[in-house]
């Protein structure tokens, strides 16, 4: 994994982002940690390396990926609130342990608003819903086509998601919602497992993240039935969006951002928001983002932490809503 991302250090020292520009007032004078609340190789997980390589080479300490994963990232994420506001463990945020996790283990020990401090906003990426064609007929193609099927089947079809209270999940129990299919839910410790097994036949059906799922796609390993965006992806123009297949305004997507404990001092928030910013401009790291399927819009740390706060109060109550309880 490390190997992956040497280009962007090499990026990273040729634009003079080496040197040991945010080594101030003391920070950091050790490891700095950042948790991931899944396991190694999905999105989050690819993220906090990126920035933990570049940061390795720009400060004078070392910055570390720390997977905790487990109850839909509630695990790690309570860690990180109850650790010292010193900037040495910060959180990699994501929808699930932020949003939509909270309603369903409301005995995580954290309050997604006020037990952090929202630093920076890292980017969003769409989901893709992918069946295995040795287990789901050649005639499903799109979404429509994948609700009939599982409507037909004697028992309801499972589903793979990252883990109970994840986007992916989420967006399962909204799919039955929308259109009264069934659909039996399985939860993963992360997408990697779920991966795994969906690649095996185990299960029939998978939600998750489109850009580490399209060489399996384009190899014909799985097959994409539709993505959650409202527009199809450069990466795939030939998977159709929800609405390509009448379902307008059924969308998900899960977003990437870097937090810390509540009460983090500004300074370090202004430095680790600024380093953020520094982080989207480099053009080694736009061309890591566009091939994961991150999309990127400008967000101060105001903006970032009323963006959370508005994505808890409602698709968090929406998720309450739907009265999901931890399997």
């Amino acid at each position: 994994m490390r190997r992956r991302h040497l280009p962007l250090l090499a990026a990273a020292t040729a634009l003079g982002l080496g040197r040991p520009a945010l080594a101030q007032n003391g920070w950091p004078s050790r490891t700095v940690r950042i948790v991931v609340t899944f396991p190694p190789g999905g999105s989050s997980d690819i993220v906090a390396r990126v920035l933990s390589d570049l940061w390795s080479q720009r400060l004078p300490q070392r910055v570390v990926v720390d997977n905790r994963p487990g109850a839909g990232g509630t695990l790690g994420a309570g860690h990180v609130a109850t650790q010292p506001a010193d900037g040495y463990t910060l959180l990699l945020s994501n929808t699930a342990p932020i949003v939509t996790s909270p309603p369903i283990y409301p005995n995580a020990g954290y309050d997604p608003v006020r037990s952090f401090t929202h630093i920076a906003y890292l980017g969003a990426t769409p989901l893709v819903i992918m069946v295995n064609p040795r287990r789901v007929p050649a005639s499903v193609t799109d979404l429509a086509a994948l609700i009939a099927w599982a409507k037909a089947e004697a028992a309801p079809p499972a589903y793979g998601s990252s883990g109970a209270g994840s986007v992916h999940h989420i967006f399962g129990e909204q799919l039955m919602a929308r259109t009264g299919v069934q659909l039996t839910h399985v939860p993963y410790r992360g997408s990697s497992p779920m991966l795994a097994d969906l690649l095996g036949a185990a299960i029939p059906i998978g939600f998750d993240t489109l850009p580490q799922n399209i060489e399996n796609i384009r190899s014909g390993r799985l097959r994409a039935i539709a993505v959650t965006s409202p527009q199809r992806q450069s990466m795939a123009p030939e998977v159709p969006t929800t609405a390509d297949a009448g379902f307008a305004g059924l969308v998900a997507e899960n977003w990437l951002g870097l937090s810390g404990p509540t009460g983090l001092p500004a300074p370090i928030v202004a430095k680790l928001h600024a380093e953020v910013e520094a982080a989207l401009a480099m053009a080694a790291v736009k061309q890591r983002w566009e091939e994961l399927g991150i999309a990127v819009r400008p967000m101060s740390q105001p903006d970032f932490a009323a963006y959370v706060a508005e994505e808890v109060r409602v698709v968090g109550g929406a998720v309450k809503a739907l009265g999901i309880t931890a399997q």
